[in-house]
């Protein structure tokens, strides 16, 4: 391990006493239908059939255990995977809107041997359609949107007569059959547009002409550019850009003050830089399975221009947590609207089912989370929320999803249920 790497993985920053060290499992692997992605790809999903929440209801079930054993366990999972070097990023759990742990590891920049801690920004990837999801439940509160309408009520010029059926409820759900941006089928169209793609319009002037891949309403399957759609919508319902709007009207109110889409030449220098072992061109498959770990590197090639609807945006740990403390407390959206942009409405993946922009899934023991996740190379991250114990996790991570998936697994099975 380069030396520089190895200062960083000794230099953590922890907000709570260590806690103490209990025996652990080894940790366990990817997820369903785990993260499958291009490198070329910016962070803003896992590829069509994207694991959303996963953890609480994966593989093994570890014992549900007392708060503090819960807690110490994360912490050792924690050191395990920073030691393998699979690891680095932040963690922060929460009950009641009271923290109860806070940690980072590893590095935020290797060169300049910055360390992580608990207020660095990451990529959260997908994370972001908790945002969009959320801002057109506002609209639908203040009675400017109607879920039963189609697409073309908003976008009257789409240029694609059947997508433009699909309905609000739809394209929420990724059961409108919108597709992809930047999967397998998309991505040479996307890199040789990358840095025009600035708006949600211009994803629209590159991709609208394309048919729904299926019939909507006849399946599900996960798609971005559905997101993408949903945020021009949020532009001319409220006369406000995309970017503007979640800024006024979702981070600001849930003081969330590190938070936004920041273009890719404007991050806020507490930043993490991604770090992939992923080669260009090659996909995340899992873990490494024996030998050396592959070099690390910047994840600075597969950027976005900037976030979006859709994803790609900046966060920390604790903004997250103020995020979900935010919904809980019903500060963004009334108490029925809020347990509708959460309540599963469809099928998606095992026991998940999709709401709006937040997956909805019951653990193998019946602990019912909510939350959705982002990744990609160099990018990981996972919101999961416990409406019926008061528990939220928030992970981030400036590294390949294993690690974290790892980390998140440990606590969510662990965690008292109620």
């Amino acid at each position: 391990m380069a030396l520089a790497t190895l200062v960083c993985l000794l230099t953590t920053y922890s907000a709570t006493a260590e806690p103490v060290v209990i025996g652990g499992d080894s940790p366990p692997g990817l997820p369903r239908n785990g993260p499958d992605q291009p490198s070329s790809a910016p962070p803003d999903n896992l590829q069509r059939g994207e694991r959303v929440v996963g953890g609480a209801g994966q593989g093994r079930v570890a014992e549900r255990v007392t708060e503090s054993e819960a807690i110490a366990a994360l912490a050792e999972e924690l050191d395990r995977q920073t030691a393998a070097d699979m690891f680095a990023g932040a963690v922060m759990v929460s009950r009641d809107g009271e923290t109860i742990f806070a940690k980072a590891k590893g590095c935020a920049d290797i060169e300049r041997q910055i360390p992580n801690d608990v207020d660095t920004a990451f990529g959260i990837g997908s994370m972001g359609k908790m945002f969009t999801g959320t801002a057109i439940l506002q609209l639908v509160q203040a009675g400017r949107v109607s879920l039963d309408d189609p697409l073309s009520a908003y976008l009257p010029d789409y240029p694609n007569e059947a997508m433009a059926a699909a309905t609000i409820h739809q394209l929420l759900t990724h059961t409108a059959g919108a597709g992809n941006i930047f999967g397998p089928d998309e991505i040479e169209l996307f890199n040789a547009n990358r840095e025009d793609l600035t708006e949600p319009e211009d994803f629209i002037a590159l991709f609208g002409e394309r048919s729904p891949r299926f019939e909507p309403g006849s399946s599900w399957e996960y798609s971005n550019y559905g997101f993408i759609l949903l945020g021009r919508i949020i532009e001319t319902v409220s006369g406000e850009s995309y970017f503007d709007y979640v800024r006024k009207h979702i981070f600001q109110p849930a003081g969330m003050n590190s938070t936004d889409n920041y273009p890719v030449s404007e991050l806020p220098p507490k930043t993490a830089i991604g770090y992939t072992r992923v080669p260009p061109g090659e996909r995340l498959s899992g873990h490494p399975v024996g030998g050396q770990l592959p070099p690390l590197r910047p994840n600075t090639d597969s950027l976005p221009y900037r976030g979006g609807p859709a994803g790609g945006g900046y966060s920390t740990v604790g903004d997250l947590i103020r995020f979900a403390t935010a919904l809980r407390e019903n500060k963004l959206l009334d108490e029925e609207h809020t347990e509708l942009l959460i309540a599963g409405k469809v099928a998606s993946m095992g026991s998940s089912r999709y709401a709006y922009g937040f997956s909805d899934e019951l653990s193998g023991d019946g602990v019912r989370v909510v939350g959705h996740n982002g990744g990609a190379p160099g990018i990981y991250g996972q919101l999961l929320i416990f409406p019926d114990s008061g528990y939220v996790v928030a992970v981030l991570a400036n590294r390949d999803p294993q690690g974290a998936i790892g980390v998140i697994q440990s606590i969510s099975s662990r965690l008292p249920a109620k």
